[in-house]
């Protein structure tokens, strides 16, 4: 089957939402998500939007903020582009129906997070991502120019390496038109031709064992445009949550939001000692590499699988209040926060790397834009402040938007694109080549390119990648198209990434820690 739209958005968190409204006015829109709707990253966000609103908080704040908490790597245009903006994104969102928490007064009640000087973290509850989804996609099923496809897995983007003619081009010119889209269903791949493309398709969580990400962030973002020769950067920094509920059973990890630290709760150790002092004058609310970092050394000090997070010097009534998700999730599991500190652990949360765009979020490759978190940039630098990243999502929507649109008349489709051709493909049975290669490259990741790293574990890991990486292309070459193997051979890609990023970097700043390269 083949289709065309104007603008093909893939993903559907904030990111992809926000811009298939605002470009809807212009043309036809085709949302293609591997899951259901609602199931993004940003209906997991707990703890907030960030944003300047009420004195005695400053855009200036903000921005050093976040120029200290990226260790300086930010791109400091992009910084004061984002802020700026960010009072006006948040006005739209309220417009859209989201409903954030206020104060008796009707003010907005802010809340404040590691890296932050003032309060200044909007939410709902501790569940303001669901709430940002909710209302966005509200709007969406209500535009007649918006057509969501769901459960559809998007295979790769296309671009003029897949045309039949030879094209007489350098390769650094690149154009994108549509991309290649499965359904698991029928098992048909659909062409999908569009004038624009917008990438929107989240993180890279399940690259590593533990993850506070759901399980369709497997990076396939960043892999389509790293194998269409687009520019990636920055994969070597990735943040690890330092606050997930252990309990190992459980996939994706439950998060416990640092907005929970910032309304004081303290990390502690099994002797329920406090021990952040150690590490950083601003204790628990510290940035999160540096208390990520300082979790995984009491932990290998001690031997034990996790630290405390102790609650219960807090007012209860307003920590249920407060925090009802949590609450109700720990109580689940016999753990009642009020009463008990909660056991807690690092895990895999966010890429700060990923698809380089300029501040109109456009790529390297013609017509293809990205937004969200498998776009680099240039805001986090070498380390996300806290609840920045809706906010970047929504700013570099609304400006992929506005360019767009302009380009949009000007752009014509490309018919001479071949469809998917999967003749001769066998269905592959072995389903557990791919199940246990995914164990073997979670399990590499976690342990050697995880929260500290050495030039040694990098190169173990990177020799071990090229074994799972021939295995699987052998597998994906002769079989059939599925899910799984494609979702494998993405985390084998962004996998890739991240390590040569890693070993590039002689240094230690930021999410990039190597014992080999200490801080000076």
């Amino acid at each position: 089957m083949r289709k065309k739209v104007d603008f093909l958005v893939i993903g559907s968190g904030i990111a992809g939402l926000s811009y298939a409204l605002k470009v809807a006015k212009f043309g036809e829109v085709l949302i293609v998500t591997k899951s259901d709707s609602d199931e993004t990253a940003t209906k997991y966000a707990q703890g907030g939007i960030a944003a300047v609103m009420y004195t005695p908080d400053t855009y200036e704040k903000h921005i050093e903020d976040t120029m200290i908490a990226g260790d300086y790597l930010c791109n400091m245009e992009i910084v004061k582009m984002t802020i700026t903006e960010s009072t006006k994104r948040i006005q739209e969102l309220i417009d859209w129906g989201t409903q954030f928490d206020k104060n008796e007064k009707g003010d907005f009640e802010l809340g404040r997070e590691g890296g932050h000087s003032e309060h200044r973290v909007l939410h709902h509850k501790d569940s303001t991502g669901f709430e940002i989804e909710r209302a966005l996609l509200e709007k969406i099923r209500q535009h007649p120019n918006v057509e969501i496809w769901e459960k559809y897995f998007t295979v790769d983007i296309i671009t003029q390496h897949h045309l039949r003619q030879k094209v007489n081009r350098k390769m650094d010119d690149i154009d994108c038109y549509g991309a290649y889209v499965y359904d698991p269903k029928s098992q048909i791949t659909h062409t999908v031709l569009a004038k624009t493309t917008m990438v929107a398709t989240g993180g890279i969580g399940n690259l590593y064992a533990s993850t506070t990400n759901p399980k369709i962030s497997t990076g396939d973002g960043v892999a389509m445009v790293y194998r269409a020769k687009g520019i990636i950067n920055n994969m070597e920094f990735v943040q690890f949550h330092p606050t997930s509920l252990y309990n190992p059973k459980e996939k994706p990890a439950f998060l416990i939001t640092e907005a929970l630290r910032g309304f004081g709760a303290i990390l502690k150790d099994g002797e329920n000692l406090s021990f952040m002092n150690k590490y950083d004058k601003r204790e628990s609310l510290a940035p999160r590499d540096i208390v990520a970092r300082a979790i995984d050394n009491e932990m290998k000090q001690s031997g034990q699988e996790y630290v405390y997070l102790d609650c219960t010097h807090l007012n209860k009534n307003a920590l249920i209040d407060s925090f009802p998700k949590i609450y109700a999730k720990c109580l689940s599991l016999g753990i009642d926060i009020t009463k008990n500190k909660i056991p807690v652990l690092p895990s895999a949360h966010y890429s700060c790397g990923g698809i380089q765009v300029d501040k109109n979020a456009t790529s390297s490759i013609q017509h293809l834009y990205a937004s969200g978190e498998c776009a680099s940039t240039g805001l986090h630098g070498a380390n996300r402040l806290a609840s920045n990243s809706l906010l970047e999502s929504l700013v570099f929507s609304h400006r992929a938007s506005l360019h767009a649109q302009k380009q949009i008349e000007n752009i014509n489709y490309k018919e001479d694109i071949p469809d998917w051709n999967d003749e001769g493909m066998i269905h592959n049975e072995e389903m557990v080549l791919i199940t246990q290669s995914t164990k073997e490259l979670q399990s590499m990741m976690s342990n050697y390119v995880g929260i500290v790293r050495s030039d040694l574990r990098l190169q173990r890991a990177l020799d071990r990648l090229s074994i799972i990486y021939r295995e699987t292309e052998s597998l994906f070459e002769r079989s059939s198209l599925s899910v799984e193997i494609c979702e494998l051979r993405n985390l084998i890609n962004v996998g890739y990434l991240v390590i040569k990023m890693a070993q590039k970097r002689k240094e230690s700043i930021g999410l990039h820690f190597n014992i080999d390269y200490p801080k000076k």
